[in-house]
């Protein structure tokens, strides 16, 4: 076992400097314009991939870099300081190389997680749909098996960049209702019956789709089913835990980013004669904005280095994504407050991130789900161990 460390490592501040050079090169000249034109760059993954930023916690014989979650989350936090779509990009990408590697058989790994690990392909997660959200359990895409191939039928929502994805983990219905009757399979881009649906209407996070997909008689081989029967929930959940460090991860990257807009506009903002700063108000909220986000960065690395070490860390990741992701919530709104006018306006990227940190309390388990999972927990145990 390896101790808990808060001092970044050499090879972890060269991590976050090589991620930081990146955002500020290649992805800020462009997130202004992208976010109102709704784009997302393909290219841009790709490029993070071939700084090894797209594989990180992935194994080195699949085209990862071999290294943990600690070093995972600093890649997310860099991308989501300067944009939380590409972050939210990166972070689904990852959650399907996750699943693959936790839950694949050896065929699947070697075909899948590569072109993933490398930034050559993009991942997507598929669970939500229309009355199946936070009760993921009741969800009605069906996939039955016929020979050699599942017939899956159904219409999923909430699907994160799924237009934009060469290789859709989906969950459906192979048996009886409830948690037990769900299955996880793999389904490629371009595959027949598979069609697109709407692209959802958000108020942020637009350089990252969030779609509709429709499926019609699409004919999956039954090699693509990932694990047995039945697994389906089991691997989603699993799935989540991860996720929901990451999301965290995201959180403390965009408050980061609207904590040093509000200082330094403090600094330079006169009134009365003197700086904003010198106000008693304004430092108190600059302070408990800072005290909240190094709460935040302490649980979020904290989980991390559980997941690293192997250990139990569902209650631990519930707990950092429901405090990192509230915590964004009330810092950006708060950075928004102390520029005053000039925060509420598109002059500067305040208000996108309050628009971005708001979904963070929703993706990944809503924070009133963090709440039930953290009260279970506390009052029955955890119930199962994952990794």
């Amino acid at each position: 076992m390896h101790k808990m460390n808060f001092e970044e490592s050499p090879l972890q501040s060269e991590l976050r400097s090589l991620t930081r050079q990146f955002t500020q090169k290649e992805l800020l000249p462009l997130v202004e314009e992208d976010e109102n034109n709704q784009r997302f760059r393909p290219e841009l993954i790709r490029k993070l991939g071939d700084l090894g930023l797209t594989g990180i916690p992935l194994p080195i014989n699949y085209g990862g870099a071999g290294l943990g979650y600690q070093e995972y989350i600093i890649a997310i936090e860099e991308i989501a300081a300067v944009n939380a779509g590409y972050a939210i990009s990166v972070a689904v990408t990852g959650l399907t190389q996750m699943i693959l590697n936790t839950f694949g058989n050896e065929e699947q790994k070697k075909k899948y997680i590569p072109p993933l690990a490398k930034g050559h392909a993009i991942g997507a997660f598929s669970l939500s749909e229309a009355n199946s959200g936070s009760d993921a359990a009741s969800l009605k895409t069906t996939a039955q098996k016929q020979g050699n191939h599942y017939l899956v039928n159904g219409t999923k929502l909430w699907t994160t960049q799924g237009d934009s994805a060469d290789t859709i983990i989906l969950m459906a219905r192979t048996g009886e209702a409830g948690p037990r009757g769900i299955s996880a399979f793999i389904l490629e881009k371009g595959i027949s019956g598979f069609q697109y649906g709407k692209k959802e209407k958000k108020m942020g996070c637009h350089t990252s789709h969030t779609m509709e997909l429709i499926f019609q008689n699409v004919e999956v081989p039954a090699e693509n089913r990932i694990g047995n029967e039945g697994d389906g929930l089991k691997i989603a959940m699993t799935a989540l835990d991860s996720g929901r460090i990451t999301i965290a991860a995201a959180a403390l990257g965009i408050s980061r980013a609207a904590l040093q807009i509000a200082i330094h506009h403090a600094q330079q903002r006169e009134q009365f004669g003197k700086p904003l700063s010198e106000f008693q108000g304004i430092s108190f909220m600059l302070a408990d904005m800072a005290v909240l986000l190094n709460a935040a960065t302490l649980l979020v690395q904290k989980s991390a280095w559980l997941k690293d070490e192997g250990k139990s860390f569902t209650h631990e990741a519930a707990i950092s994504k429901l405090f990192a992701t509230d915590m964004a919530m009330k810092v950006t709104t708060d950075a928004v407050q102390i520029l005053g006018g000039s925060g509420y306006t598109q002059d500067f990227p305040l208000e996108r991130y309050m628009r971005e940190a708001k979904v963070l309390q929703i993706v990944e388990g809503t924070n009133q789900i963090q709440r039930m999972i953290i009260g279970r927990n506390l009052t029955q145990g955890p119930k199962r161990k994952r990794k």
